[in-house]
C-alpha cells in the first residue's frame, strides 16, 4: 500500500512565528511614534527624517485632523529627542515651532507633490504602526516599500543636481531595521496555506497477487 505525506502544523511553530510578527510590530510602532530618522528629503516644511513629520505637515497643511491630534503625534518623537539632545522636555505650545510647523499652510505643496511615493508611503508606515499594535496587517510593509521606492526615484533615478549634502537625499541604516520589522509584521495564516495548496493524485493501488487467486479459487 503506498502511503502519501501531509503537512503537519505543531502548535509551538504556529506560536513562535505569531510572537515573531507582534515583537516586530512593537519595534516598528517605536521606530514610527518615537521618530527614529530612517531617511533624509526635502518636505513642505523643510528637511524631514521620518515618516511623522511628512505626514504631520500634510494633516495640519489640509486641515484634516484637529490640531491637538497631530501634535500628539509629534509629542512622543519631541520627548525622545530634547532628552537626547539637551535633557529637557519641550513645551506642547512651542511644538510647531519646533518642527517648522507655524507657517505651513503658506508653504507650497509643490515639494510633497513631486514625492508622493515618499508621502503616501508615510501615510501608510503611520497608520500601519498604529493599527499594527492592535491587529498586524500588510500596511506598514506597503508604506515601507513605497518610502523606499521614493527614495530611490529621488536619490539614484533623478540625479539632482544639487550636491549639497545637508539637503541631499540620505537613507539611514535604521531604514533595513524598520523594513524587516514591516515584512516580519505580517502575520500569516498557515492553515489556509496547507488547505488552499492542491492536493497531490493518491496512486492508483494495485490488488495483490495473493488475493486475485483465492477469489480465482
Amino acid at each position: 500500500m503506498a502511503t502519501t505525506a501531509s503537512t503537519t502544523i505543531t502548535p509551538s511553530s504556529k506560536g513562535k512565528w505569531s510572537n515573531l510578527s507582534k515583537y516586530a510590530c512593537r519595534i516598528y510602532f517605536l521606530l514610527i511614534l518615537l521618530q527614529v530618522p530612517l531617511f533624509r528629503i526635502q518636505c513642505r516644511s523643510g528637511m524631514c527624517t521620518t515618516p511623522v513629520q511628512v505626514t504631520s505637515s500634510q494633516l495640519i497643511a489640509s486641515d484634516v485632523f484637529p490640531l491637538p491630534v497631530v501634535k500628539g503625534l509629534l509629542y512622543p518623537g519631541a520627548i525622545l529627542n530634547g532628552l537626547i539632545t539637551n535633557m529637557t522636555v519641550p513645551s506642547w505650545n512651542n511644538l510647531l515651532t519646533i518642527y517648522n510647523l507655524t507657517e505651513i499652510k503658506d508653504a507650497s505643496p509643490v515639494v510633497d507633490l513631486q514625492r508622493l511615493e515618499v508621502l503616501a508611503g508615510s501615510y501608510f508606515c503611520v497608520a500601519g504602526a498604529l493599527i499594527g499594535i492592535i491587529k498586524p496587517g500588510r500596511m506598514s510593509m506597503f508604506g515601507t516599500l513605497l518610502i523606499i521606492w521614493g527614495l530611490v526615484k529621488e536619490g539614484i533615478l533623478a540625479k539632482p543636481a544639487n550636491a549639497d549634502p545637508t539637503t541631499a537625499v540620505f537613507v539611514y541604516p535604521t531604514m533595513l531595521i524598520a523594513a524587516a520589522c514591516a515584512f516580519l509584521s505580517v502575520k500569516y495564516d498557515t492553515k489556509k496555506i496547507v488547505k488552499s495548496a492542491p492536493a497531490q493524485p493518491q496512486p492508483a493501488t494495485k490488488p495483490l497477487k495473493g488475493s486475485t487467486k483465492s477469489k480465482l479459487k
